[in-house]
């Protein structure tokens, strides 16, 4: 978790890493748009091997939910 925590973080240039923990709910971000959201999917196929779909973007609420969601992916591989 504090390595997805970490990868997502770095995906924010002007949000202090101190913002960033579990319970962050992302979309509240001031730094949060469409392209940043586009990142993090990128991020994830990459780093991860599973696709994210924009659904799932809007459906998670916090890192934790998103983390759940590529655990989710990852075990039904």
């Amino acid at each position: 978790m504090n390595d997805f925590i970490e990868k997502f973080a770095s995906l924010f240039l002007e949000t202090e890493l101190s913002e960033f923990n579990k319970d962050t709910v992302f979309h509240e971000l001031d730094e949060y748009t469409s392209l940043i959201a586009l990142m993090i999917i990128s991020m994830i196929d990459e780093e991860y091997g599973v696709t994210v779909e924009p659904e799932d973007m809007t459906t998670a609420v916090t890192i934790e939910d998103l983390f759940n969601t590529v655990k989710r992916l990852k075990d039904e591989q």
